[in-house]
This record gives C-alpha cells, structure tokens and sequence, in this order.
C-alpha cells in the first residue's frame, strides 16, 4: 500500500517539539534532561519537560508535564502518539508513574517513541511498554 503524499510524518514533529521542551528542563539535582511531545486525537501536539524539586516528591516527568498540558488547552484528551527524548544512547522509557498517566488518556495501541538527540531509537504501543494496564474502565465495572 503506498503511503499518501499529503500524509504529515508526526514523528519528526514530535522530535523536533521535544528537543525544544528538553532545552527548557529544570534538572538541577539529576542533571538529566528529558523532553516529551504529544500528538492527541485531535492533531495538536504539546510539549513537555521535566521540572524537578528540592522535595523530589514535587518533581514532574516531562511526560506528564506534556499530558497535563494537552488537558490544560483541550480537557478530554485520546494520546495518538508520545516522545521521550533523552541525551542517553539508549534513550530512556517512561517511569511506572508517567505509564499510568499515559494509561488513562491512551489506548493500548499508542505510539510511544523513545528518541536520543538525533532520531527515534525504538518505538511500542502502550500495551507493550504496561500489559493489563489499569484504566478507567476498571472503575466501571462491578
């Protein structure tokens, strides 16, 4: 099947919207800075880094700081796809807690892109990166 002409590549939009967050990264204790981009249902891309706190406790992955975005400017969200871009030659995955926020405004087919500097290293789909996730629907059912 070939690829339509007016097809809009979001990966590379996604890398480019990440290394712009990564660059704004409050990391003074880790020292490590990491950069997040969305695409929702809706075809806006947000932007996040990861800010960190004295209290560690108060600091925020830029996976969620990227989410929380997205909800901030549309409310109900659907992640169509997600990227992490770390300076790591193995990029780094989303931590247990960002796979849970992910969770709630995923599906189990969401592309999730772990990037370095210069281009996507690997990708999955959200059931890969958290089988049996727990999710809204759980709270439904009885």
């Amino acid at each position: 099947m070939k690829k339509s002409a007016n097809k809009i590549n979001y990966s590379e939009q996604l890398h480019a919207k990440a290394i712009t967050a990564r660059k704004n990264s409050y990391s003074p204790y880790s020292h490590y800075k990491v950069g997040a981009a969305l695409l929702t249902e809706s075809g806006n891309i947000y932007a996040g880094c990861n800010v960190e706190n004295a209290s560690y406790g108060g600091t925020i992955c830029a996976e969620r700081s990227a989410i929380f975005s997205a909800v901030a400017a549309e409310g109900q969200i659907k992640i169509k796809e997600l990227l992490v871009i770390t300076a790591e030659k193995k990029p780094w995955p989303p931590c247990g807690f960002c796979r849970q926020v992910i969770a709630e405004f995923a599906t189990s087919k969401t592309k999730i892109h772990l990037a370095d500097e210069n281009k996507i290293k690997t990708s999955y789909n959200l059931a890969e990166l958290l089988p049996e996730a727990f999710g809204p629907s759980h709270l439904t059912r009885r």
